[in-house]
């Protein structure tokens, strides 16, 4: 119990101390080359990435609001037929996802009856229990009741991709950052006529958002053959990273395209009905093709007076990691680190009793009063008594503070670096100097 109060009496006694820093001087040019390349890292390292790069000074808004507006041009054939955009874009209504159909299977004049089916996988209408012939040879096949003849047996493959390079397309794009109010769109405005004879060039023709459906493919990095007879989809990127502390003009948006692989358009079926003699028929159509999506992000950001603190707060405080690692290399790795110890890390003792009034007390705790009086003599002995006859709140002065040097060479000659100890420090050390304060 002795030993467990006393712990918690040594606890709640340190937990009022206060610690300060001591400043000493290290005459070490290798630690001085570390803790100047430190500084220096750090120093490059905010200035040039955090506030050059990141623009950290900034108040920021991610994911803009955005309207996208598609429409495509364009007339393409295939073996039996003329196609245009009401027959091979799908959906219709120009939104910011479509699919261009580039190739077909078509099973015309089905009927509903019965016939053989082709694959045991996939069946194509309810099996009647009955077998039947196959559509060729002499193997046979189960029936089923549906609509026939079935898609697998009868289909024939168009390809509608022979002129869809020449597609264009029209991409209409608005954004909108609520924090800072401003919106800009992709089309230039004022020129009458302007988009009528343009098409999309990053240099020339910036906000002229026209594009060949075969420049779309070739920037995605794709054979528009393959890509049109297998399917895929592509994405149109849109980016617009603005920095609103310039002029509106600078803010331009940035395109890029991209394929997603593993997605595709693998057969999106629709079929078109009509009547014949009575019972209706109709042909159904298995399309392949290009999907686009067309994606939209960006960053606006604008000089705000609350980052901008709070990033050079965290700039001149990190600065301070130099004298950690410093401070780290001289106490554990570094000769004499018990002399070094010694000089960093000092105990002052406060008064235990007041001496009266609460100047005499700050006074006191400064180490700027006079000791209370005492008899004063030359005789050493007398002065060791004097010293002695203290009050308890005075602590013993630590060694004077010096510049610290690493040891030199064992050669004659003076010492290099001796400093005289400070005249304030002598004295706190000397039962004399206290007298005479």
């Amino acid at each position: 119990m002795a030993a467990a109060e006393g712990l918690a009496q040594g606890c709640w006694s340190a937990f009022w101390d206060y610690e300060t820093p001591k400043v000493i001087v290290v005459k070490n040019r290798r630690l001085g080359v570390v803790y100047r390349a430190v500084q220096l890292l750090i120093l490059l390292y905010f200035v040039w990435y955090v506030f050059i790069v990141q623009k950290s000074y900034q108040d920021s808004e991610t994911g803009p609001e955005s309207s996208v507006i598609t429409k495509v041009k364009g007339i393409t054939s295939s073996e039996h037929k003329v196609w245009d955009v009401e027959e091979y874009v799908k959906p219709p209504e120009g939104g910011s996802v479509f699919s261009i159909i580039t190739r077909i299977e078509v099973t015309p004049s089905q009927t509903l009856g019965t016939c053989p089916e082709v694959s045991a996988l996939l069946p194509a209408g309810l099996r009647t229990g009955r077998c039947v012939p196959y559509y060729q040879g002499s193997a046979k096949t189960c029936e089923v009741s549906g609509w026939c003849p079935v898609e697998d047996g009868a289909s024939v493959s168009q390809f509608l991709g022979k002129m869809a390079p020449n597609f264009t397309i029209l991409i209409k794009n608005s954004i909108h950052y609520p924090k800072f109010q401003f919106s800009k769109g992709n089309i230039e405005h004022g020129k009458d006529g302007y988009l009528k004879h343009c098409t999309f060039d990053e240099v020339s023709d910036l906000y002229c958002p026209i594009f060949k459906l075969g420049f779309i493919v070739e920037q995605a990095g794709e054979n528009f053959t393959e890509l049109a007879h297998t399917g895929g989809v592509i994405g149109v990127i849109i980016n617009w990273d603005c920095d609103l502390d310039l002029s509106a003009s600078k803010c331009n948006p940035k395109y890029s395209f991209r394929r997603y692989l593993g997605l595709g358009m693998p057969g999106s079926s629709f079929a078109k009905y009509y009547k014949t003699n009575g019972s209706t028929t109709r042909t159904l159509i298995k399309a392949y093709g290009i999907r686009i999506d067309v994606i939209v992000h960006g960053q606006a950001g604008k000089f705000s007076l609350i980052p901008t603190i709070i990033n050079l707060a965290t700039a001149l405080t990190s600065i301070g990691v130099g004298s950690f690692l410093c401070d780290w290399i001289l106490l554990t790795f570094m000769n004499k680190n018990k002399v070094y110890s010694h000089k960093k890390f000092d105990k002052v003792c406060t008064p235990r009793r007041s001496p009266g009034s609460w100047p005499v007390t700050l006074a006191l705790v400064l180490g700027q009063a006079p000791p209370p009086p005492g008899p004063r003599s030359a005789d050493p002995g007398q002065a060791g008594q004097a010293l002695a006859a203290l009050p308890p709140w005075l602590c013993p002065a630590s060694a004077p503070p010096e510049q610290m040097v690493d040891p030199p060479e064992q050669t004659a000659g003076p010492e290099p670096c001796t400093p005289e100890p400070s005249p304030q420090d002598s004295t706190l050390a000397d039962p004399r100097g206290l007298a005479r304060l």
